[in-house]
């Protein structure tokens, strides 16, 4: 089989396509997660400690270490793990919803006796 064939075969599996819309969607989806938390929630927080967060600076040996950015990229990381965290449990719970057990009934005699001519027509 031709390399560019198998190639070709390979990216189009349907589990390639899904991981790249996957991949496609979680970026989107962190980009509006950091929004949230840099507009939103940071500020919020930060109107406690009476400052911004990406105002929280050291100086060690003439160099600034930005740990404020650094908090907020934790922050930011916490959250999205938590939304993932909560979308993942709510998709268990519907999918543990959806799970029927399905029986089978018992055959009854007649189902027995047609089973037995039918095997015995077989032979």
């Amino acid at each position: 089989m031709g390399f560019i064939k198998e190639f070709k075969e390979f990216a189009m599996k349907g589990n390639i396509m899904d991981l790249a819309v996957a991949l496609i969607i979680g970026a989107a989806f962190g980009k509006i997660i950091s929004a949230l938390v840099d507009n939103v929630l940071m500020p919020i927080i930060g109107s406690f400690i009476g400052k911004s967060f990406s105002d929280l600076t050291a100086e060690v040996n003439g160099v600034v270490v930005k740990y404020g950015l650094f908090i907020q990229s934790v922050v930011d990381f916490l959250f999205v793990a938590f939304v993932v965290f909560m979308i993942i449990k709510a998709m268990n719970t519907l999918i543990r919803k959806r799970k029927v057990v399905v029986t089978v009934p018992e055959m009854s005699t007649t189902d027995k006796l047609l089973v037995e001519i039918r095997d015995s027509l077989k032979k």
